[in-house]
């Protein structure tokens, strides 16, 4: 029977709430739900197609509800009082962001402006709708804080290596961390970062030229370049070798 035919027979209702059930069992949050908690999450979804540049969620702006990304990448940034951008995380397929306006009681906008570094897919899910999830399903609140205590890993990590590192080194830990967070393909080479120099400088915390200096130094030595605004890690285990630092 032809595979097009076999969907059209179904109920359209049918179709998309397996399909994006399906698509939701890869996101980390989702992943080890129920069969009934993910089919209460999948009928209140909503799906949204992204481009490149698209400015999904705005600093200050109302807060509406959370956003799981099911495919491409996220910058979350704020400006300081000169209006100058600097980037605060990034998200990959996966990841939640928006999270922060959940059960909220001291502010009722979003954190951070959100904009896509790719074409991707998102999940919308209206904050009310989610924590009444939460109360419901113990388990998916549960994943959540899981989710939650990594992220908040994650950034003390960051914010440990921008203030107590010198530029060379949180430069590459920088670049490890987001090759690691990047690296789709489970391989050591050709890694892309989808950042310009200039917002990669914003992560590290320094400037651009400091960043071009370790960035020449590290092309010369075939670890990376250049190519379409992005950054290409060559090879991920040489990388690595440069720093053994334990902490």
């Amino acid at each position: 029977m032809n595979p097009l035919h076999a969907l059209e027979e179904q109920p359209l209702g049918k179709v998309r709430e397996l399909k994006i059930e399906d698509f939701l069992r890869k996101i980390v949050i989702f992943k080890d739900l129920s069969v009934k908690s993910l089919r209460l999450i999948a009928n209140r979804i909503q799906t949204l197609t992204v481009k490149k540049g698209d400015q999904v969620i705005c600093e200050d702006e109302v807060a509406k509800g959370v956003f799981f990304i099911h495919a491409g990448a996220v910058k979350l940034t704020k400006r300081d009082e000169s209006g100058n951008e600097l980037i605060v995380c990034l998200k990959q397929t996966g990841d939640v962001f928006a999270e922060a306006c959940l059960f909220s009681k001291t502010s009722l906008m979003y954190p951070a402006t959100a904009t896509m570094l790719q074409d991707g897919q998102l999940f919308f899910l209206d904050k009310m709708e989610l924590e009444k999830g939460l109360h419901e399903y113990p388990e998916l609140a549960v994943q959540m804080i899981e989710y939650m205590s990594d992220s908040l890993r994650e950034m003390t990590s960051t914010l440990r290596d921008v203030t107590l590192l010198d530029v060379y080194a949180k430069t590459v830990k920088t670049l490890e961390r987001l090759g690691n967070k990047f690296n789709t393909s489970a391989t050591r080479w050709n890694i892309e970062i989808p950042l310009t120099i200039q917002e990669f400088a914003t992560v590290v915390g320094t400037t651009r030229e400091s960043v071009s200096r370790v960035f020449s130094k590290l092309k010369k030595e075939g670890i990376i370049e250049m190519k379409s605004r992005k950054i290409i890690i060559l090879d991920m285990c040489r990388l690595c070798a440069l720093m053994n630092t334990s902490y």
